[in-house]
């Protein structure tokens, strides 16, 4: 997360489709849409209810009616079947209040099982309420070793362990089982530091910091990335580091295991690069199987589909780039060139001029506008494959809102307007149409489908503007 950044040499691109300005927007991919289409869309045989008129979507009625007559032979509804349905409600309505604190809120996230969720504040706080249980303070955790912020936060599958990250050199674990409520680090509890660095005059001085902390799909270990442009491996059984590699040439602003084997890394940098580290092949000159060109800034967050093949990258080129790692570049040698006047996205508006182009080299697969990353290192996510498939993919912005784009077409699906500040972070429940969204106004608010009422925040015209960032 670097303080200044420059411009790559750029140019424009043409091609047939959507536009944005000068930038072809949604996905031009037959494969993707054809499996997006494949998970989300109906038996075909439960649109017979209404012969000649089998147009996507089918209403639930029709729907309903077709399992009702075993249409489509199953007696039940399919994973495709269901998502159909649930994927045309949106959770856009409310926002109703969960919490709201004096501090930035920075982090957003649900348990894999939805019975948790996380949010990290910018004043040392973690708190995880229980979904399940009228979203009850279940801990409440001071952070350790804090500088700045709570950088990233990872729950581990089985729900027993928090992961929390700060500008330093240590990662830090909860036991998020323990009866104890009130969780202060090494006073009422104890919050085991891991050591990602032996540099102590790292540690003292801050200079060394993690910006993102996973745990793999077995628990065993956590990926990280620093500001030391390095991604790290920690085995959490022998409790040191099993893994360094010198990735980028800036910092590491996003990592994330690309699935379940934990094989494959994703990482995303400042030096406006993807790259896709493959264990299984992995040699001394610690070469990237590929490198995935066309984000024209940094990038902010780094998000798996799952499947080891597709993934999307936010940059601060006011971009999510949907990727295909089959596409990807072997062995690129390349460097960030200075084009303008040095640029900061902390507290500077993205130019203008160059909002449009395109780089000549770009090998994603989609591109998706209209949202703003600026100020800090906004998140971007799939939605849940168990209710929609996957058809969405969401952001937080610095201009307070959220926004919902359609994966294949590109079009923005909804807006999600209540914040006063810069959205950071959110995260869609993996079974029920609801999201949550944290806030630099210290708010965390939920949003359903339907609106079930609760304590409803009323619409806020002021926006706050702050003047220092990270």
């Amino acid at each position: 997360m670097s303080r200044s950044r420059r411009y790559n040499d750029i140019s424009v691109g043409k091609e047939a489709g959507g536009y944005h300005g000068n930038v072809v927007l949604g996905c031009g991919d037959a494969e993707i849409a054809q499996l997006t289409k494949i998970t989300s869309s109906p038996s075909e045989r439960l649109s017979w209810v209404a012969p000649g008129k089998g147009r996507l979507p089918v209403s639930p009625v029709k729907m309903l009616a077709g399992r009702e007559c075993n249409y489509s032979g199953r007696g039940r509804f399919s994973l495709a079947d269901s998502c159909h349905i649930l994927s045309r409600y949106l959770p856009v309505n409310g926002p109703s209040e969960i919490d709201k604190m004096n501090s930035c809120a920075y982090i957003s996230q649900f348990s894999a099982d939805g019975s948790l969720f996380v949010a990290g504040f910018q004043g040392s706080h973690i708190r995880i309420y229980n979904v399940d249980n009228g979203w009850k303070v279940q801990k409440d955790i001071r952070a350790r070793s804090l500088r700045w912020t709570i950088s990233d936060t990872s729950l581990s599958p089985d729900c027993r362990l928090l992961a929390y990250s700060s500008i330093s050199p240590v990662v830090h674990i909860v036991d998020v089982g323990s009866a104890t409520k009130e969780s202060h680090a090494n006073i009422t509890e104890i919050h085991e530091g891991l050591e990602f660095s032996s540099n102590t005059d790292d540690y003292e001085d801050y200079s060394f910091g993690i910006f993102s902390v996973k745990f793999s799909t077995d628990g065993q270990e956590l990926v990280a990335g620093s500001s030391d442009e390095s991604i790290y491996v920690y085995d959490l059984e022998s409790k040191r580091v099993s893994l360094r590699i010198k990735a980028h040439k800036s910092d590491v602003n996003a990592v994330c295991f690309a699935d379940e084997t934990g094989h494959i890394i994703y990482s995303g940098s400042d030096d406006h690069l993807c790259k896709v580290w493959d264990r299984r092949c992995f040699d001394t000159r610690e070469k990237p199987a590929g490198v995935l060109i066309g984000h024209l800034e940094g990038i902010t967050f780094i998000d798996t589909r799952g499947d080891g093949r597709y993934f999307i990258s936010n940059g601060k080129d006011q971009a999510i780039k949907l990727w295909d790692i089959r596409k990807m570049s072997s062995n690129v040698e390349y460097s960030p060139v200075r084009r303008y006047a040095e640029w900061d996205y902390r507290w500077m508006s993205y130019p203008g001029k160059v909002r449009d182009m395109r780089h000549p080299d770009d090998i994603s697969v989609a591109t998706y506008k209209g949202h703003t990353v600026l100020r800090t290192l906004i998140r971007c996510h799939f939605s849940p494959g168990n209710s929609t498939a996957q058809k969405y993919i969401y952001t937080g912005s610095a201009d307070s809102c959220v926004y919902i784009y359609d994966l294949v077409s590109g079009h923005q699906v909804a807006k999600l307007d209540y914040h006063e500040d810069t959205v950071r972070d959110c995260h869609w429940h993996p079974f029920f149409p609801m999201m949550v969204t944290s806030s630099w106004d210290g708010a965390i608010a939920k949003w359903e489908f339907p609106d079930t009422g609760g304590s409803r925040m009323p619409v806020k015209k002021t926006r706050r503007r702050r003047q220092t960032f990270y």
